[in-house]
């Protein structure tokens, strides 16, 4: 994106909008110059079928978003340990830990703030990790902002590679792989797990969940060669199974999609959707096998061999589950936090249990339902923040957002919440 305009006296300021489904910013003084948008755009002069650049919604999708402003930067904030002042404790190195960052930074620039991630903590867009190789996207591509520049740039005390262990609830601390950290507040935005099932050995079997496992997938799947088949087979034909497979076969991998549904995102889309979507496949190297599930997968001569329950049998190079996600719950259970099928939040606080701990993103529940969505991240960590400074605080409402099918042949957006 260009340098941002500076508006003319007169005229009206610049405006931000937020896509509902992912949380890209559109700003009118950056415009969009990749899909054609000047710097300066007003965006009502985006035309109607213009797309997100990252999720592909439409700008029906996009509604009007005010930024509180950053306070001017006091002293540096210390790091928060044992030894130093207690302030925000933050477990998590994605999306919502940076958001969770941002938000607390537009209130307060001296917060000690700790950011403890058992990844490197890199910020890149999560979306872009199914329509890669569509884009022609390296891997250095996909990261927007190196953790330590991000670290450096919002104040904070970066701890990458490190594990959190478990919560010492009464005594505000949490010990880690480095040593433990006194907090006076604790957010939890750790995210969910991919689901880990006995049949799909995680020593044979890619679950492609972040951004360090996708370049490790990457690299070991290597470039499309004739002399050298590169043969995949994705378990799981939901959102993200389909995406990975659309994505994968649009390369020119030999791609197998198998599910123990009938048929691909069964439980997401309408009928005539599904039918377009695969009429679409048929043109490229990609087979989808519906009622079919895993006995047993091995490895056989340096390749993956699947067999299923109905005696067929696959051999491939690569094997990928993508069978939905969970949330760890060793931090929860150390904090005696409520739990259901993940952390258990007030619906309008997202304060857990424990009055000082809160937490947002994948790993969260409300009312008993997840909503593994990107769009609410901002939304529940300007609330959290709020919260957490004692600024006056809009409750978080939980919403489905529009839901993108980023798969290229036949992209379309889910009119309906899934099931």
């Amino acid at each position: 994106m260009s340098a941002a305009l500076t508006a003319i006296a007169g005229t009206p300021p610049w405006r931000k909008f937020i896509c509902r489904a992912c949380g890209l910013i559109y700003d009118e003084a950056e415009g969009d110059p990749d899909s054609g948008l000047a710097p300066g755009t007003r965006f009502e002069d985006i035309p109607a079928d213009w797309e997100c650049p990252l999720c592909g919604v439409t700008k029906a999708d996009f509604e009007p978003w005010l930024a509180v402003e950053m306070p001017r930067q006091a002293a540096a904030a210390q790091p928060v340990g044992l030894r130093g002042k207690p302030g925000v404790v933050i477990v998590g190195g994605g999306c919502a830990a940076w958001q969770m960052v941002r938000s607390l930074r537009e209130h307060d620039a001296a917060l000690p703030i700790t950011v403890v991630s058992a990844c490197s903590a890199d910020v890149y867009d999560k979306p872009l990790l199914s329509v890669a190789l569509q884009k022609r996207m390296d891997m250095d591509a996909l990261v927007r902002e190196s953790a330590a520049d991000a670290a450096a740039r919002w104040n904070v005390h970066l701890l990458p590679q490190t594990h959190a262990i478990s919560v010492m609830r009464e005594a505000s601390a949490l010990r880690t792989t480095r040593g433990t950290l006194r907090y006076t507040h604790l957010v939890l935005a750790h995210g969910a797990s991919p689901r880990a099932l006995p049949t799909l050995p995680a020593s044979l079997c890619w679950r492609i969940n972040d951004l360090q496992t996708y370049a490790h997938f990457r690299k070991r799947l290597g470039p499309v060669r004739p002399d050298l088949p590169q043969r995949v087979l994705i378990v799981g034909a939901g959102l993200v199974g389909c995406e990975l497979a659309n994505d994968l076969a649009l390369a020119g991998y030999q791609v197998l999609l198998l599910d123990q549904q009938t048929r691909p995102l069964q439980s997401l889309a309408m009928e005539d959707e599904i039918r377009t979507l695969t009429d679409a496949w048929r043109g490229l190297p990609l087979q989808f096998l519906g009622g079919m599930r895993i006995a047993r997968v091995w490895e056989e001569n340096g390749t993956r061999r699947v067999a299923c329950e109905d005696g067929r049998m696959f051999e491939v190079e690569h094997v990928i589950s993508a069978t939905g996600l969970q949330t760890p719950s060793r931090l929860a259970t150390s904090a005696g936090l409520a739990w259901q099928d993940g952390i258990a939040v007030d619906a309008d606080t997202l304060r857990t249990n424990v009055a000082n701990i809160h937490a947002l993103g994948d790993c969260i529940s409300i009312d008993g339902k997840t909503h593994r969505y990107i769009e609410p991240i901002a939304r529940q960590a300007a609330c959290i923040a709020a919260n957490i400074v004692g600024a006056p605080a809009v409750p978080y409402v939980s919403r489905c957002p529009p839901i993108r099918v980023k798969t290229g042949s036949h992209a379309f957006t889910l009119a309906a919440p899934p099931h």
